[in-house]
């Protein structure tokens, strides 16, 4: 089977040079000096025998987002998206991570460009910090993308104007030695792009996030005509979404969830609460409609919501009556019957709006008898808790709760096994690359590779950062990897959180932390005083004041050892009263909290 579809790639591929050579041909000439060049589409740029393709995932190839890619070909560079990935739970303080690029430090000027696949914040979240460190290379984004980025500048002031250029997906661009074409793909936000870079060794062929609807709302249907043209002319890889792998089946059409959400508006006779992302336009576009049809004026609630209508209706996606969407004051004079509220917070994220509305700590709402809510999303791993405990609050409440697992709610954004399948038979490439997803979603994606005929040499499981090279149409995975630990943003900082900084706050949320402070003299180290105690998270002081008298007593024992020789080195005494406080409290009640000795030399 895999020979087969070698030789057709390799027929396919021999076709198009010859049918296409104005698109894609490869001239070697000779020079003056004797210096080769290599031209696509009319670019000229230097070449040697030595020039390979190389890609490599800098991230989103072990998690759901964070996600870039990068394609390399002598001193051409392109990147495909620049996303975030919110902390993990063993990650306390982290706002997000973002992509690491110290491979590209010196190298700015190859950077020929960013391309934006869509609008979420995975794929665009970590572009305010990485442009101004590549010196703002030209980004390309489809005008709604665009306009969601430029959004997210403005909370980064400081980090320089960006280089943002709009895509049009029926033209191409030329980035050094790269052209790049465009097909339309469905997502549950509009204008989302699969990209096709023309390389001298081959085409690739990255999908960004997709599914296949065919009644898609605010958007137009993927472009399945260009998709297979593609496939018929030949692709050396394909890099796909792998999100949603392990499902059977085709995913939902968005049109789906409105008959759905239409059949519960038209029996729900209180108000209807509407959690769901702030970045699934489609949906939000089609509680508008259905609030309309039945004469409900909507409420938003959340920043970022906000902010996304917004931005989508200033551009023209989202379409509303400018009367129906009220403020939260003009809602409670109405009845219950007219009002939606849409808002934030369907993953039990503890300050957003429904979590806030449930606890009744929102300043104009509270859950009512006879509220219907709506959870108009799919649960992401690690919140099941979480998101179980704000249902109960809500029907405690009195609410009546809908979820995806009741009724068709939600459709997820991301292709199932028989969508994936499909694609796999338009393109029909010769290496299959899963990205977009943790390791056992890339396995599932590649599961599904090796039904339809693909091996363990052509469906490539990768790994972040690890170098995989095209050469003479034959792609092989490298040990070879370029840097992707985790940069982390905590507050104004960027990559100053290290694994021994998370590992402190681990400590100190697991056991809590006790200051010792100590004043000695300084030229005969004798203790001054009595030793303040400090405990934080460990335990409390009022109701443990024998262990924290006992506490003091053992750190004037270990003062007491204290002599002039030590008296110059104030460290001796730290680490003095680290080890052997460590040891003793550890002995007392079996934890191990951070111990802080501060020394005081007068």
């Amino acid at each position: 089977m895999i020979k087969k579809s070698d030789k057709t790639y390799r027929s396919n591929e021999a076709d198009t040079r010859k049918r296409k050579a104005r698109t894609l041909q490869r001239t070697v000439s000779k020079r003056s000096g004797g210096r080769k060049t290599l031209s696509i589409n009319g670019y000229q740029g230097p070449t040697n025998k030595r020039s390979k393709l190389r890609v490599a995932i800098v991230g989103g190839a072990e998690e759901v987002g964070r996600n870039m890619t990068m394609v390399e070909y002598g001193n051409d560079i392109v990147l495909i998206d620049c996303g975030l990935q919110f902390p993990e739970e063993d990650q306390p303080g982290i706002d997000y991570i973002i992509p690491n690029v110290s491979y590209l430090k010196g190298r700015e000027k190859d950077v020929k460009g960013i391309i934006i696949t869509h609008g979420h914040y995975d794929h665009i979240g970590g572009i305010p910090h990485i442009s101004p460190v590549l010196h703002h290379p030209p980004i390309y984004g489809t005008k709604l993308t665009n306009g969601i980025i430029n959004k997210r500048q403005d909370d980064f002031p400081d980090k320089g104007k960006l280089d943002l250029r709009e895509i049009d997906p029926e033209k191409s661009i030329q980035l050094g030695i790269f052209n790049i074409e465009f097909f339309r793909v469905n997502h549950n936000i509009p204008d989302c792009v699969g990209i096709i870079v023309h390389t001298p060794e081959g085409t690739l062929v990255h999908t960004g996030d997709f599914k296949f609807d065919l009644q898609p709302i605010m958007d137009e249907v993927t472009d399945f005509a260009k998709i297979a043209n593609i496939g018929k002319q030949g692709v050396l890889a394909l890099l796909s979404d792998s999100t949603n792998a392990p499902s059977p089946g085709h995913q939902l059409s968005e049109s789906k969830i409105g008959l759905t959400l239409d059949e519960i508006f038209s029996k729900s006779t209180g108000r209807i609460i509407v959690g769901t992302f702030a970045s699934l336009l489609n949906r939000l576009q089609q509680v508008i409609w259905i609030s309309e049809k039945y004469g409900r004026k909507v409420v938003v609630e959340g920043y970022s919501m906000k902010s996304n209508i917004e931005i989508s209706h200033k551009l023209g996606y989202l379409k509303v009556n400018p009367k129906t969407l009220i403020s939260p004051k003009e809602a409670l004079k109405l009845p219950d019957d007219k009002v939606t509220i849409m808002c934030t917070g369907a993953q039990g994220e503890s300050n957003a709006a429904l979590m806030r509305i449930a606890n009744r700590e929102h300043r104009f709402f509270k859950i009512a008898q006879g509220d219907t809510i709506i959870f108009s999303s799919s649960v992401i791993p690690g919140n099941e808790r979480t998101v179980q405990r704000l249902k109960d609050t809500l029907l405690k409440e009195g609410a009546h709760v809908i979820h995806y697992e009741m009724m068709d709610v939600h459709a997820g954004g991301h292709a199932k096994a028989e969508d994936l399948k499909l694609l796999f038979r338009l393109l029909n490439p010769k290496y299959i690359i899963p990205v977009e997803g943790n390791r056992f979603l890339l396995e599932a994606s590649k599961g599904i590779a090796k039904e339809l005929g693909w091996t363990d040499e052509t469906a490539l499981v990768t790994t972040n950062g690890q170098i995989i090279q095209f050469s003479g149409g034959e792609g092989k995975l490298l040990k070879e990897k370029i840097p992707t630990d985790y940069v982390m943003v905590d507050g104004l900082g960027v990559g100053d959180v290290q694994e021994i900084v998370l590992r402190d706050r681990q400590l100190m949320s697991e056991d809590g932390m006790f200051v010792i402070i100590v004043t000695i003299k300084k030229q005969t180290g004798e203790l001054i005083g009595s030793p303040d105690i400090i405990s934080r998270g460990f335990v409390y002081m009022k109701d443990a004041k024998h262990l924290i008298e006992d506490a003091r007593s053992q750190v004037k024992k270990i003062c007491a050892k204290n002599n002039p020789e030590n008296a110059s080195n104030p460290m001796w005494l730290k680490n003095k009263l680290r080890d052997d406080m460590g040891q003793f409290l550890f002995q007392r009640i079996q934890r191990r909290p951070m111990i802080l000795p501060v020394v005081v030399e007068v």
